[in-house]
């Protein structure tokens, strides 16, 4: 092994006797040789360690035993014990491809400018067998928004501009990738490779089965960066809410923990530090006569009387945000963003409000939609049969987080995009992916008797 290497790997390791042999044993067939191998184990308390000690003498590995610092402190030791050029990581639960290490620092070969690239990969089973493919646009021809992330794992980075830009964050538990990525989208330039180099493992121990914690660090993530480095839009919050019965309820009104959903939006609204004015727009005499009065006296809060024209249901929001608007004009606040919320999904909280917002600062786009993925199938009647909407089967298998369903009910909009289209989401709109919960939406009378349970 050279005293350089031109790529530093290195595996890490917890508990995973079964499958760290076949990593290894991945990057040791490489079909280039000029590499460093360090095998991290994070206080595995299997058998694992006897596995990794029959490669001790193998001069292309160093083995650093530690005691549970977590992912992205261990990402962090790698980093600085490193001698390659390039460093990327391998699960020791994932393979890779012979040529992975070959085509990856080749392609950092060849453009200086270049911090980061990143391939296409398998999915496998526990036994190794091949499930589906995670497939990405290619980046060099067709893709402008950079809002999908890599991998974290087998993701090839430049060292040197990695430890300028300060490594890992170990405040995150988890999504090294995300961090990796925000970073270096921000700074350096990036593409992939469009041909699968490596096995992901789908196991049922993966710590991605989490969504719950994913979603809540990438959210931490992106107000991390933003805080340090970016500036967010003015954005002020309307919510736009007409009469909606459901059992001789309107729903608006429907009180959960004491308060109308109407009233619990309002609140998440406020409690972010990012908004700078709530505007409730209503035609409903209903509605504008059970809203508390503190909402009428709030300083952040304005209660407007909307034309019962701009609330009919095909009717576009649009003249509904330019009333709100000129509402806030009026007052001589300068806003820079707009933002809707809707009160049919009650469990949107502050959290995604300010995720949405961090979002619209870090990538520049024109607007932001709360989504949820939505990997079903569709079908339209063509008068003879049931046909497919779109090729399901490439969607399924080999198109990442391929379809999306809005959900969560915010939709933003730089104040330019919105005078430009007449519209909030229109241009390029970059996404914030919401849980299960926060995608639940009153839409029929299941959901509504399911909302009061819950409320009850």
């Amino acid at each position: 092994m050279s005293i350089t290497p031109l790529v530093t790997v290195y595996i890490t390791n917890y508990n995973y006797e079964q499958f760290i042999e076949t990593a290894i044993e991945s990057v040791l067939a490489q079909t280039i040789q000029d590499f460093e191998l360090f095998i991290i184990d994070d206080g595995s308390t299997d058998n694992s360690k006897e596995i990794i000690e029959r490669y001790r003498s193998n001069d292309k590995i160093s083995i650093i035993y530690q005691q549970n610092k977590g992912l992205n402190i261990t990402n962090n030791v790698a980093m600085r014990a490193a001698n390659g050029k390039y460093l990327m990581r391998l699960d020791a639960d994932d393979f890779l491809e012979p040529n992975a290490i070959e085509l990856m620092s080749q392609t950092l070969e060849q453009d200086e400018q270049l911090g980061l690239v990143f391939p296409d990969y398998y999915y496998v089973d526990a036994n190794g067998q091949k499930t589906g493919q995670e497939k990405r646009h290619n980046f060099e021809k067709e893709v402008s928004l950079y809002d999908q992330p890599a991998h974290g794992a087998c993701t090839m980075v430049r060292l040197s501009f990695l430890k300028a830009l300060g490594g890992y964050n170990e405040s995150f538990t988890c999504q090294d990738g995300y961090d990796l990525w925000i970073k270096f989208v921000m700074h350096h330039k990036v593409t992939n490779i469009t041909q699968p180099l490596f096995s992901y493992r789908r196991h049922g121990n993966n710590l991605t089965t989490n969504e719950d914690k994913i979603l809540k660090t990438r959210k931490q993530i992106k107000a991390a960066f933003v805080k340090d480095h970016l500036k967010t839009p003015k954005t002020v919050a309307i919510i736009p809410v007409r009469d909606t019965y459901l059992k001789d309820t309107n729903i608006p009104l429907l009180k959960i923990n004491g308060k109308t959903l109407l009233e619990n939006k309002i609140d998440e609204a406020i409690a972010s530090e990012l908004i700078e004015h709530v505007i409730v727009s209503t035609a409903s005499d209903e509605i504008l006569k059970s809203i508390n009065s503190e909402y009428f006296n709030h300083s952040k809060v304005s209660i407007i009387e909307r034309p019962k024209a701009y609330s009919a249901i095909n009717q576009s929001l649009y003249d509904t945000i330019v009333q709100g608007l000129e509402k806030i004009e009026a007052s001589s606040k300068r806003i820079e963003a707009v933002m809707t919320l809707s009160v049919e999904y009650p469990f949107t909280t502050t959290d995604t409000i300010e995720e949405a917002i961090n979002t619209l600062a870090l990538f520049k786009s024109d607007a932001v939609m709360s989504v949820r993925p939505d990997n079903q199938m569709y079908f339209q009647h063509n008068g003879h049969t049931l046909t497919p909407i779109l090729d399901q089967d490439k969607f399924t298998k080999y198109e990442r987080e391929a379809l999306y369903k809005g959900a969560g009910g915010v939709v933003l909009s730089t104040i330019e995009n919105l005078q430009n289209n007449k519209k909030m989401a229109s241009g390029t709109i970059s996404h914030v992916v919401v849980d299960q919960k926060t995608a639940f939406g009153i839409f029929s009378l299941f959901d509504f008797e399911l909302l009061k349970s819950i409320g009850s």
